[in-house]
């Protein structure tokens, strides 16, 4: 350390060991080890959220048709919005495509879309009117 009275940041040497390395289950009574055991396998694994989607119904420049369009997928590619599309149209009963990164299901299917959205991880959103 110099004289100039500042502490070093520089994170100084690493443990020689770890102190936490002799603590284990097998010191334990047997009732405290079932009772580890139960936990480590009781522990959910927390579901794994994949973002928040935007969910429309838009008419403008459609003459009239209403389409029901997904948006703001983050993270996910072509292949998979387009196999979503595909489960959407299959459950809607009707037509869609992926267009411009989004995907677009025709007729006001929104709420058979956040079904499938929910079931892929997603978080569906309805936006707009």
């Amino acid at each position: 350390m110099s004289g100039d009275g500042n502490i070093p940041t520089d994170g100084g040497q690493g443990l020689a060991q770890n102190p936490f390395d002799r603590l284990s289950a097998a010191g334990l009574p047997a009732a405290s080890r079932a009772v580890l055991a139960q936990a480590a396998a009781k522990t959910p694994v927390p579901e794994k959220n994949r973002g928040r989607v935007d969910i429309r119904r838009e008419t403008d420049g459609r003459g009239g048709k209403t389409v029901t369009v997904v948006t703001g997928f983050v993270g996910i590619g072509l292949p998979e919005k387009e196999a979503l599309a595909k489960k959407m149209r299959a459950a809607a009963g009707c037509g869609g495509t992926v267009k411009d990164g989004r995907i677009e299901i025709q007729g006001d299917q929104r709420e058979t879309v956040a079904k499938i959205l929910l079931a892929a991880k997603f978080r569906p959103v309805f936006a707009g009117g």
